[in-house]
Parts: structure tokens; sequence; C-alpha cells
């Protein structure tokens, strides 16, 4: 019902929490699928890194709400410069995820 409008911008706030991985896999390919055929932005807010490098071109970091880092995904996962996110970095790696051939 949210793209029936065809809006400039989708926000997507968590859509991916308490799914299993197949049902999240298969909402991964519908959102990348629907902005790329409508041209639609998509600000994908999640605290799941392997899927945030599934995703999303550009990344940013925030920090108690504010800006603690922003550029590419890429960039921010392989080269993070700030203190905050290089312990996000570290704590998703320490949990099994690293999947640098995924970034974008």
């Amino acid at each position: 019902m949210a793209l029936a409008t065809r809006p400039a911008l989708l926000i997507a706030d968590e859509p991916t929490t308490a799914l299993d991985v197949t049902v999240q896999a298969d909402l991964l390919r519908l959102l990348d699928d629907l902005v790329q055929r409508h041209g639609t932005s998509l600000l994908f807010i999640s605290h799941d890194l392997a899927v945030v490098t599934q995703l999303c071109p550009r990344a940013a970091v925030l920090k108690d709400g504010r800006l603690a880092e922003q550029g590419t995904t890429a960039a921010v996962v392989h080269t993070p410069q700030h203190s905050y996110t290089q312990r996000l970095v570290t704590a998703a790696r320490a949990t099994g995820w690293d999947t640098p051939e995924a970034v974008r």
C-alpha cells in the first residue's frame, strides 16, 4: 500500500527484524526491485550490517542521535573512521558477519 502512490521516498525502519532468513531475503529483493523499477529512493534503517551491505550503496552511522559517519557502504564498513563505527563493525564481525564481496 505504501507504494501505491509511487512515492519519491520510502522509509523502511527495521523492516527485516524478526523475519526468518527466507522471508527476509524475499523482502530485500522486493525492496531492491521496487526501488530500481520505480526510481523510488529508499531510506533503510537497520542495525544489521549484513543486510545494509547487501542493499545500500551508501550508509550513515548514528550514535546518540547524532551523525557519527557517512559515506559509501564499502568505505564505512571497510575503513571506518569514527571509533563508534569501528566498534560496530568489530562487533558485527565477531558474530560471524564478514562478507566484503557483498558490500556495494
